[in-house]
């Protein structure tokens, strides 16, 4: 289905239904909460194909100068061999994960910083957006951001129990299904499925909805607050994620996720961060009210 009004993002049509929410192969991380495995029924809902680009979100910033929590702060948080600033931007390595550096200057039109732009990148996912840029961006686009339950559903595609969109082999006769790290991390990216960042919203192939890289590329904002205990209390019927919390879940994994570091590339894996945070691999969908 097209797009309508100021969100032009083509639309999937999910059918109501019922699944197995979590992890059922043991891939998981304890911390992050994918078990209980549990049933939810969702009534039908309209998901964006594709993750918001960067030439929607010009868009909405040219419609109402919005200005993001990144560019608010003064920087975001840029992968280590995407840097693209001068020395005197750079505000040093995070403690706890070195290959991110803060950057200033770094926001969604200069995700290496200011010496880079998103000049030939208008199909890329846009990065760099807080969940409050992603909700902001919503109330303009009178879009939402889906629920975790709407969003695991959406990115299973149909196929109950997979680990991924397309099944449970990270690599099949096609070769790789989504874009993620190859190679020795934090290091070395061989680039085996073509790309060091993000790639392109419509790269790879769709899942069985008609969601474009609903894993890899860039974690995706959810609605939701984090609980990594939520599952053991989760409702059965369109359940919409605890009523408080100091954290938004992230879903999808990324471009920078692999087997030995993040292996959050799966349907069920789970993520978090504050809402005002920003980085490099995060981006956002949005389903229709």
């Amino acid at each position: 289905m097209a797009g309508t009004g100021r969100h032009g993002i083509a639309q999937c049509a999910i059918p109501s239904g019922s699944f197995t929410m979590g992890d059922a192969s043991g891939d998981r991380n304890p911390a992050d909460g994918e078990t209980p495995l549990h049933e939810v029924r969702l009534e039908g809902f309209s998901i964006d194909a594709t993750t918001v680009t960067n030439d929607d979100f010009s868009r909405f910033i040219e419609a109402t100068g919005y200005v993001t929590e990144a560019e608010s702060f003064g920087f975001s948080a840029v992968f280590h061999l995407a840097l693209a600033a001068p020395r005197e931007d750079l505000m040093g390595p995070v403690p706890a994960a070195p290959w991110w550096v803060g950057v200033r200057g770094a926001d969604w039109a200069h995700p290496g910083g200011r010496d880079s732009s998103i000049v030939g990148l208008g199909d890329h996912p846009v990065v760099h957006v807080s969940w409050n840029d992603a909700q902001a961006y919503c109330d303009w686009a009178d879009r939402r951001l889906p629920t975790e339950a709407e969003w695991e559903y959406a990115a299973r595609g149909g196929l109950a129990g997979a680990k991924y969109p397309w099944g449970d082999d990270e690599v099949d006769d096609g070769g790789w299904r989504a874009n993620i790290w190859q190679g020795e991390f934090p290091r070395v990216n061989t680039r085996d499925d073509g790309y060091l960042t993000t790639a392109p919203v419509r790269s790879f192939e769709p899942n069985g909805y008609g969601l474009w890289q609903s894993v890899g590329n860039v974690w995706e904002w959810c609605q939701d607050w984090f609980d990594p205990g939520y599952y053991r209390r989760s409702p059965v019927d369109s359940p919409a994620g605890p009523d408080r919390g100091g954290a938004r879940v992230l879903r999808g994994g990324s471009y920078l996720c692999h087997i030995s570091y993040c292996n959050r590339y799966r349907n069920s894996a789970r993520s978090q961060n504050t809402p005002d945070s920003s980085m490099g691999n995060a981006g956002f969908r949005t389903v229709a009210l």
